[in-house]
C-alpha cells in the first residue's frame, strides 16, 4: 500500500522540472497529459505525484485552471517508519482524530472561496469514485489534504504529507478488512465526508471538529470494531 516507484519517479521529475526550468512561484505547470508524456507514466500516477507535491506546498491547484508552482518548503517533511503492527495502526488512527479534527475546526474559519470550493470538489470526486466502484483511496486523501490546506496552518499540511504512506496504508486496510458490506461502508463514508464538508462551509468550528473526529472514529470502528473507537 506504499507509494509506487512510478509515483516517486514522477514526483521527482516534476520537482526537477520546476527547479531546472526556474519556474517562478504561481507559474502554471503543464497539463496532466503533457506531464504524463514527459514522465512516461499514466495520468493516475501523475495525479498521485501532484497530490504529494500539493501536500508539501510545492504545487497548488486552481479550480478549472490547473496546477501552479507554490512555495518551496523551508523545512522538509519529517519521515516516519511504516506501520508495523495492529497497535501501531490503532495509535495512528487515534492521532489522526486529534490532528485532523483540529484542522477541520480551523478550516471552518477559512474565508478563501477557492480553498472551500476545493473541499467541495474533492468531496464530489470521492462520491464519484465510489459510484464507479473504485476504492477511492486517492480521492479520500485529496479531501483530507484540502481540509488541511484550508486550515490556514502549513504545519497541518506538512504533517499530512509526512504521514502520506501511513494514511494510504490505513485507508487500504479499512477497505480490505472491514466487516461492513462494501455498499454500506461506502454510504457511511460518503455521509461522513458530506457532514465534514457542510460543517466547514457553514463556518461551524465545533461541528466541523466533531464531524471529522466522528468520521475518523468511524474508520477505527470499521477496522477494529465499535468498542475500539470510543474516545479514551
Amino acid at each position: 500500500m506504499s507509494i509506487s516507484p512510478l509515483s516517486d519517479a514522477a514526483y521527482e521529475h516534476i520537482r526537477l522540472l520546476i527547479k531546472r526550468d526556474g519556474l517562478p512561484r504561481d507559474a502554471r505547470l503543464p497539463g496532466e497529459n503533457a506531464l504524463a508524456d514527459h514522465c512516461g507514466v499514466s495520468r493516475p500516477v501523475i495525479r498521485q505525484a501532484l497530490a504529494r507535491l500539493r501536500a508539501e506546498g510545492r504545487v497548488y491547484a486552481r479550480h478549472g485552471a490547473g496546477n501552479f508552482v507554490g512555495k518551496t518548503p523551508a523545512v522538509q517533511s519529517a519521515s516516519f517508519e511504516p506501520l508495523q503492527s495492529i497497535p501501531d495502526m490503532h495509535s495512528f488512527l487515534d492521532f489522526r482524530c486529534v490532528i485532523e479534527g483540529e484542522a477541520a475546526a480551523r478550516a471552518a474559519a477559512c474565508r478563501d472561496k477557492g480553498l472551500l470550493q476545493a473541499i467541495s470538489d474533492k468531496c464530489r470526486a470521492l462520491e464519484g469514485a465510489f459510484a464507479r466502484g473504485d476504492p477511492a483511496i486517492e480521492e479520500d486523501i485529496a479531501f483530507h489534504l484540502a481540509v488541511a490546506q484550508a486550515s490556514g496552518n502549513e504545519f497541518f499540511v506538512m504533517t499530512m504529507a509526512a504521514l502520506m504512506e501511513q494514511t494510504r496504508m490505513s485507508m487500504g486496510l479499512v477497505r480490505k478488512l472491514s466487516a461492513q458490506p462494501m455498499v454500506r461502508r461506502a454510504r457511511d463514508v460518503k455521509q461522513e465526508h458530506r457532514l465534514v464538508e457542510r460543517s466547514i462551509i457553514a463556518g461551524d468550528a465545533d461541528a466541523a471538529r466533531s464531524a471529522m473526529t466522528a468520521h475518523l472514529r468511524g474508520g477505527i470502528a470499521r477496522l477494529f470494531g465499535r468498542e475500539e473507537a470510543v474516545l479514551k
